[in-house]
């Protein structure tokens, strides 16, 4: 925090260029941190609610819950992944902080999906669903997601250093964590031995304390609640343990 602190005008200049970079020679610019989830949110309630969405309440945001994250997700960490080869010009010249590129980026993803966030509390309300004082509990969740998005950002962007074959295989990882996440169907129909799987999967366990929250206006229970912050802590852990024994090193790959 303190190295932040220091370098508080550079950090502040990275997140407006970062966030900015995003929607340079566009027509709609900041528009399209709202309307791109709510676009494939669309083609999914096409697709799935005659398929799978009949005996699903809320199905609409039931599918947002899982879109909202995994698009959070996937934008962090794969920013997060490119973030010190992005910025190789810099670091060759200066000498700060190499996680505060990964940083930036994800202040401007987390910008991005407050922004949608408002949006998907406003498709709550006009499909229905009551907010209760269990919402106050969402941040929670926020917090974790944040911190296992810097963790998850910080393990890739130094393998992505070493090997750029990381981005192609982590396309391909993302796209099965997409489908074994139950953003569009259920997962009841399932042993519980299987359901009991589900939970090994971080994103899933998200996208669930959300739909719990906001669709069954329930609390999670307590170890769920500790599930979510192991994930956190441990992708976190070794993010930092990662970028300790290897900082050094990046430059001579760059």
């Amino acid at each position: 925090m303190n190295k932040i602190k220091k370098y508080k005008f550079l950090f502040e200049e990275l997140v407006s260029r970062d966030f900015k970079e995003k929607y340079k020679r566009t027509v709609l610019g900041m528009a399209w941190s709202v309307l791109s989830p709510l676009l494939n949110l669309l083609v999914l309630v096409l697709v799935f609610t005659k398929l799978l969405g009949r005996n699903t309440p809320h199905y609409t945001i039931y599918i947002f819950c899982g879109t909202l994250i995994m698009a959070y997700f996937r934008e962090s960490t794969r920013g997060g992944m490119r973030s010190l080869m992005a910025n190789r010009s810099i670091i060759n010249k200066i000498n700060i902080p190499k996680y505060l590129f990964l940083l930036s980026n994800n202040v401007s993803s987390l910008i991005n999906f407050s922004l949608t966030l408002c949006v998907f509390f406003v498709l709550c309300l006009a499909d229905g669903i009551q907010f209760g004082w269990q919402f106050l509990m969402l941040p929670y969740a926020i917090v974790c997601l944040v911190m296992f998005n810097v963790g998850i950002g910080l393990i890739l962007s130094a393998c992505f250093v070493f090997f750029k074959d990381t981005s192609y295989l982590y396309d391909i990882l993302l796209t099965l964590i997409n489908y074994l996440s139950a953003i569009f169907y259920r997962i009841d129909s399932f042993s519980p031995n299987v359901q009991r799987l589900f939970l090994m999967n971080p994103l899933y366990c998200f996208i669930k304390y959300f739909r719990v929250i906001v669709i069954e206006g329930n609390i999670p229970s307590v170890q769920f609640h500790l599930l979510l912050l192991f994930y956190s802590l441990l992708s976190l852990a070794i993010g930092l343990l990662i970028y300790k024994k290897y900082n050094h090193k990046f430059l001579y790959y760059m």
